[in-house]
């Protein structure tokens, strides 16, 4: 049984966090970013986590995301993203399959859905 098993990926505890953090502040500010599979993965699912917490539009929100993004990342949640998915359930985020890195590594093409 897969209990309490996660996803991982190389690296410690805080590079894993460092790298994640990263990812999903590039998929805020650009909206479209190309990574690999697995990194593509756990980025999607925790941008779709922070623009539905975003959603709510009150204070608890937005501190609760500055913890995890930058100012800048947080402010176009906010300002931008929230407000264009306020009627959307989910699935803000799409990944689409882009080939391969030189090293065979599949590469996936994150972007954030119009």
């Amino acid at each position: 049984m897969r209990h309490r098993k996660k996803r991982h990926l190389r690296g410690g505890r805080d590079r894993r966090r460092h790298e994640l953090r990263a990812l999903v502040t590039a998929l805020v500010l650009y909206e479209k970013i190309e990574t690999t599979a697995a990194r593509a993965r756990l980025a999607r699912a925790k941008a779709e986590r922070l623009i539905t917490r975003a959603k709510k539009l009150d204070l608890a929100a937005r501190r609760a995301i500055l913890r995890d993004l930058p100012r800048q990342a947080t402010r176009k949640i906010f300002e931008v993203l929230a407000p264009r998915y306020q009627t959307r359930p989910g699935g803000y985020v799409r990944i689409a399959h882009a080939g391969h890195f030189k090293d065979g590594t599949k590469k996936v093409l994150l972007e954030l859905i119009q």
